[in-house]
């Protein structure tokens, strides 16, 4: 029975690195400058909300990588939010993340993945379904070859996708534009306030920066994780974070900013600039391939999540979904996610189930970076192969810049946050359920 539930350890480092940056570079690098430039308003503005983002991002990556050496567990944040505050917590985490959080941005990149298809070989729009279908199941199909086939195919992806923004961002660099283009001073070009420019616009680039983490999920297959692990988050966010900054310049000095405000095809348009006519195709492909790999890692990550649930006894089915395939995949909380994935494809509302879910994981991650803090006064001796730098600084700006993010959704998106914090509830009569049935 032991080879029923023993996931193997094959995954290296560039493979856990080629994961953080496939699973954080995918649509948003593409998508979100129409929506910062709409927030900001300004193209000192946008650039200096990308780079905050950025920063954030990495005091997160490196507060969370702590956790990560010291508990390098499959499960990732369930593992750590567990280990913390006890099997309540960590079961809602698991939860929030197996069941509403993966299925909804695999849903999410399929329809822009579909939509790409569509837009590329110029079909019509009874295609998109379909085809958003079909791409959620070859993802799932090829990780159930194993989780070394889903690192090779992350990591072929991210060498593939950096091409082109590598391509837009020699070329737009250097590019002679009539567009005017300042990064000082820092000013706000709408008529909110700045604070509130800064934080939505900072909202905006969460999400783009969303995905650092899962890596945590595959520690229990990962060769030497307490040093490839940290590494791994805190090099591929800062290598994000530069690619996301040169393309976003690229951009603002390619086009003027009023052309970029709520323009979803930014990007392609940029690219008709620089390349001419095939700059579009050029772009499109690279989207097509950006989102691929980004779908990749959400579905790598996330069907290894409920395997761990099920290991601790948190979830019916307990046999299937510790049940894996020959090459050690557990296919069933993959298959269960994407047929969830596929639900919400027919319920549409996709960026929105997005936001809501980036509320509810902020959530979870603020009260890991809590953790953090708790367990150097709670267990001074647990071996930590890794440390954050700068303790405690770097931990409370995460902390700090996490609870800004759900303070300003709970004002700005009321709603939206209550959905997400109700669907994740719904978690709670399975965990009573269950502690009642073992009980």
């Amino acid at each position: 029975m032991k080879g029923e539930t023993t996931l193997k350890r094959n995954i290296g480092f560039f493979s856990a690195l080629s994961l953080v940056m496939g699973s954080v570079i995918g649509a948003g690098v593409f998508f979100k400058v129409s929506s910062v430039t709409e927030i900001t308003g300004s193209t000192s503005m946008a650039i200096f909300v990308w780079l905050f983002g950025g920063l954030v991002t990495i005091c997160a990556g490196l507060t969370g990588a702590e956790l990560a050496a010291a508990i390098p567990k499959t499960g990732g944040l369930t593992k750590y939010i567990e280990y913390t505050y006890g099997d309540f917590w960590g079961f809602l985490a698991g939860w929030a993340q197996a069941f509403i959080y993966f299925p909804a941005n695999i849903a999410a990149l399929a329809i822009v993945f579909s939509t790409q298809i569509i837009h590329l070989l110029h079909l019509g729009d009874a295609y998109l379904i379909p085809i958003a279908f079909l791409s959620a199941i070859s993802i799932l199909l090829i990780n159930c070859l194993g989780s070394k086939a889903g690192g090779i195919l992350q990591t072929i992806t991210l060498v593939i996708k950096l091409l082109p923004i590598a391509l837009i961002v020699c070329v737009g660099l250097f590019h002679q534009s009539e567009v005017e283009f300042s990064l000082f001073p820092i000013v706000n070009g709408t008529h909110s306030s700045c604070i509130s420019a800064l934080g939505n616009g900072l909202l905006a680039t969460m999400f783009a920066y969303d995905g650092w983490i899962h890596v945590g999920n595959i520690a229990g297959e990962m060769k030497n994780p307490k040093k490839d692990l940290p590494a791994a988050i805190a090099l591929g966010i800062g290598l994000i974070m530069i690619v996301y900054l040169l393309i976003n310049a690229t951009f603002l000095m390619t086009l003027p900013i009023n052309h970029l405000i709520g323009n979803l095809n930014a990007a392609s348009d940029a690219s008709a600039v620089l390349f001419g006519n095939y700059g579009g195709k050029i772009v499109t492909i690279g989207i097509l391939i950006s989102v691929y790999g980004t779908m990749n890692g959400y579905t790598m990550t996330g069907m290894r999540i409920p395997f761990a649930m099920a290991k601790q006894d948190q979830l019916p089915f307990k046999n299937g979904f510790l049940s894996l395939t020959p090459a050690g995949t557990p296919w069933l909380g993959g298959l269960i996610q994407v047929i969830f994935a596929m639900i919400m494809m027919l319920l549409g509302a996709f960026d929105t189930i997005t936001n809501m879910l980036i509320f509810v994981i902020w959530t979870f991650y603020c009260m890991a970076f809590i953790a953090v803090i708790l367990l150097r006064k709670r267990k001074p001796n647990l071996h930590r192969p890794y440390k954050v730098p700068l303790y405690p600084v770097i931990p409370l700006i995460a902390l700090i810049t996490g609870v800004f993010v759900i303070i300003n959704t709970l004002l700005t998106q009321f709603i939206l946050a209550l959905i997400g914090i109700l669907i994740t509830l719904t978690g709670i009569p399975i965990y009573y359920y269950k502690n009642k049935k073992t009980s």
